[in-house]
Parts: structure tokens; C-alpha cells; sequence
């Protein structure tokens, strides 16, 4: 038995389904068109179905199309036979895939399919197929040759199918206008739903758990504030809770390097009075702009006559996941 290469047999699987792809874009044309505008202008859901590993390409585009802005489901052909296909709807359109477009368990559904009324777009390599025929409109995703060397293993024909499932998605999905926002609401876990939704006032400290302490405070009772915090800084307040200043463990460190009496001075003299605060509305990725901007670890939280409401630094952000 020789030595097995590898490389060349990977590097050779990549061109095939590298070529496969490019073939698709001379097939982007009219029938693309007529599938765009049935999927836009539906009324239910765009269901999915395709059998065996065009199943599980079927399961990916329907996963791409729910979270890009078109509300769509992917129903297993022979799970459909037996109850499922109650899940589809007139008001649905239903986009099957198979590569021989034959696949039994979909041509045994397409009559009822056809029945309800639900547009039919096909995706199979084979445009003379039963599929494709029954369709409204057929994508070709035909394929000269599999990666597979035996040409069993769906390998090149998989991958054309997806990819013209994202050109679905992405047509549709700047047709829509689908913005970032939208994509943070289907995808509030994430670190760009974190990043596009929540606010600081969804992670900002409140309460007593505020560091606060009033004008004339002496700065050793100040430091003890920061300390039990634990946010590295501490704000300075008048009677009504109206930011006067903010101290930090910088300016401790400068304090220091004058050789103050940390027990005869009060927070007053040493606080900064042209600190940065932000308001509790305003997003917390906005809230990490201006930290880094300005360099610094912590924020004041003001609402707008001034009064401290909040505090947050740059661990609250770490550990909200938008950092």
C-alpha cells in the first residue's frame, strides 16, 4: 500500500467544489428571480425539506433564513408522511431539495403539497427530474463531479446547495433591508446581540452599591468607599445626590506621589470635577467606546439634572460578555 498524500487529495477536493461553486453564477438569473420574489412576498413560513444529506443542508439554509430576517422550518419528507405535514400551510412556501430530484419520500408529499395550495421551489441537479417539474420554479445546483472520488459521497453537490441556499438568504436579507439590529433580536445570546442590545442600565451598579460619598468626606473615609465597592473609583455627591466629582485609583496613585495626608485632606481637594459620566440609556458597547476612548476603567452613571444613578467598569463589560 503507497504512502497516502494527503495535501493533494484535499487540495483536489477543494478545486472540485471550488468549480462547482463558480458554476452557479451563470445560473443566477431569471428563475432566481421568480424564487426571490415567491419567498419575499410569502405569507406563512419558507418549510424546507430534502432527505438524507440534502436534509441536512435543507436543515442549515432553513437555520440561515429564520435568523436573517425570513421566518422559515425544516420538516423531514418521511417524518411529513406520517403526521409533519400538517405543519405546512397554504399560506407557506416550501423549497425541497434533492439532488436526483426523485427522492421518494418527496415525491410521495408533492401531491398533497400541490393540494394545499404551498408555491414548490426546487433545488436538484437534475432539471428534467419529477421535482423539478412539479415546481413553480427549479434552481439548478447540478454538479460536474463529486468531490468524492468514487462520485457516491454527496460532497460537491452538497456544497453547491448551500451555497445558493445563502444566495437565497443574503438576496433576501438586503431586499428586507435587514439591518444589524434586527439580526441582534434573533440572536440575543450572542456576542453581537450583547453588543447591538444591551444597555447600561442592564449592567451598571445601583443602590448601594454605588461608591458614593459627599463633598468633605475626609479622603481616608473615601478610600474605605472604594474598597468596599470594589469598582476602583468612587463619585462625590452633594445632599441630593448631585455628582460634585470622582476620585479613582489614579488619582490616589497621584496623590500619593505628592506626599499627601491621606487622614487631614478631604476628598474635595483632590477629587476630579470634569469627570466623565453617561447616561443609563445609551448601549453598553457605547459605554466601552468612551471608556477606551478616554482611557479609563469606570463610569458614572448621571441622569439628566445630574444625579448619580449608577456606576460601572470595565469588569461589569467582561462580564456581560460585551468586552
Amino acid at each position: 500500500m503507497s504512502t497516502p498524500n494527503y495535501s493533494q487529495s484535499a487540495k483536489r477536493a477543494i478545486e472540485i467544489e471550488r468549480d462547482a461553486i463558480n458554476a452557479l453564477l451563470e445560473r443566477v438569473g431569471n428563475d432566481f428571480e421568480i424564487a426571490c420574489d415567491l419567498l419575499i412576498n410569502c405569507k406563512g413560513r419558507v418549510v424546507v425539506t430534502g432527505m438524507g444529506k440534502s436534509g441536512h443542508i435543507g436543515n442549515k439554509i432553513a437555520a440561515t433564513l429564520a435568523s436573517t430576517g425570513t421566518p422559515s422550518f425544516y420538516v423531514h419528507p418521511g417524518e411529513a408522511s406520517h403526521g409533519d405535514l400538517g405543519m405546512i400551510t397554504g399560506n407557506d412556501v416550501v423549497i425541497a431539495i434533492s439532488n436526483s430530484g426523485n427522492t421518494a419520500e418527496i415525491i410521495t408529499i408533492l401531491p398533497l403539497i400541490k393540494r394545499m395550495g404551498a408555491p414548490l421551489i426546487s433545488m436538484t441537479g437534475a432539471p428534467n427530474s419529477t421535482l423539478a417539474k412539479e415546481a413553480i420554479v427549479n434552481l439548478d445546483v447540478s454538479v460536474q463531479h463529486e468531490a468524492c472520488p468514487l462520485g457516491l459521497a454527496p460532497t460537491s453537490s452538497t456544497t453547491a446547495t448551500l451555497v445558493m441556499g445563502d444566495a437565497l438568504a443574503i438576496a433576501l436579507l438586503e431586499a428586507r433591508g435587514f439591518s444589524e439590529e434586527d439580526f441582534a433580536f434573533s440572536h440575543p445570546g450572542g456576542s453581537l446581540g450583547k453588543r447591538l442590545l444591551l444597555k447600561v442600565k442592564d449592567i451598571m451598579h445601583s443602590g448601594n452599591l454605588i461608591p458614593k460619598v459627599k463633598t468633605g468626606t475626609p479622603l481616608s473615609q473615601a478610600l474605605l468607599e472604594m474598597s468596599k465597592k470594589g469598582l476602583g473609583m468612587t463619585a462625590i455627591v452633594d445632599d441630593q445626590d448631585i455628582l460634585k466629582g470622582l476620585f479613582t485609583d489614579g488619582d490616589l496613585r497621584r496623590a500619593l506621589d505628592i506626599t499627601i495626608d491621606i487622614h487631614n485632606t478631604v476628598i474635595d481637594d483632590v477629587m476630579n470635577k470634569h469627570c466623565t459620566t453617561i447616561e443609563d440609556k445609551i448601549l453598553a458597547a457605547e459605554a466601552l467606546a468612551i471608556m477606551e476612548g478616554k482611557k479609563i476603567n469606570g463610569l458614572i452613571v448621571t441622569d439628566t439634572s445630574n444625579k448619580v444613578i449608577g456606576a460601572m467598569n470595565m469588569h461589569d463589560l467582561l462580564r456581560a460578555g460585551v468586552l
